[in-house]
């Protein structure tokens, strides 16, 4: 495959060990290119002003980082470029943070130990589809955004709470906002876990992107 056809791809990684193994992972994938590597999204944002036009198929951004964290940078891509494709890397698989990620637009969230194989996949998958989580991630593979989308009926109310749930508040708060006590938001919940055949609140969030209730 020649040169200009590769997907152009970009590092924010503050790890300089991590960073270079990972260029040189995709290297070996032979589809695609890194372009640039960046320690910390400051110095990121700071390359998309300087060059507005530059052509980037998929961000590989860095969840932890010093100076502007994947947090702050996802905020302001998705305010300034939600035009671009980003895969978050972490660590670890906190909820919060991952909920928080993929709100505010993130099209995957992978671990950094994740296998080669699979980290290949989730590259090809975010560039074809427009998404990829992972099992661990979501509670069920939704990788398939634009394939089988079945209809399932939901009530108002569970639409609504649905809505609270793609948002920061607790559960607690949920109850609070819509007026409804914190067991009857529970039995909402698990109604809809169980409905929808899903089993945490990340992939509450990933149905309520992929069918539209919520948008990012």
């Amino acid at each position: 495959m020649k040169t200009n056809s590769k997907s152009k791809i970009i590092i924010v990684d503050d790890h300089l060990l991590f960073s270079q193994s990972l260029e040189l992972l995709i290297k070996s994938f032979g589809d695609h290119e890194v372009i640039e590597r960046f320690e910390n999204g400051k110095v990121f944002i700071d390359y998309l002003e300087e060059n507005p036009s530059a052509v980037i198929d998929l961000i590989l951004l860095d969840v932890n980082m010093p100076v502007f964290d994947g947090l702050s940078t996802m905020q302001w891509l998705k305010d300034n470029r939600p035009d671009l494709k980003v895969i978050a890397l972490s660590v670890n698989d906190d909820e919060e943070i991952i909920i928080k990620m993929i709100t505010n637009g993130a099209k995957g969230y992978l671990l950094k130990d994740t296998s080669p194989e699979i980290f290949k996949d989730a590259i090809e998958c975010v560039l074809e589809k427009g998404f990829y989580f992972t099992e661990l991630v979501s509670g069920m593979l939704i990788n398939k955004v634009g394939g089988d989308n079945k209809k399932i009926g939901l009530k108002e109310k569970e639409i609504v709470f649905i809505k609270h749930a793609c948002t920061e508040m607790t559960y607690k708060e949920i109850a609070s906002r819509m007026c409804l006590s914190p067991k009857t938001i529970d039995g909402y919940r698990e109604s809809l876990f169980d409905k929808l055949e899903i089993k945490t609140r990340i992939g509450l969030v990933l149905y309520a992107i992929k069918h539209k209730i919520v948008f990012v």
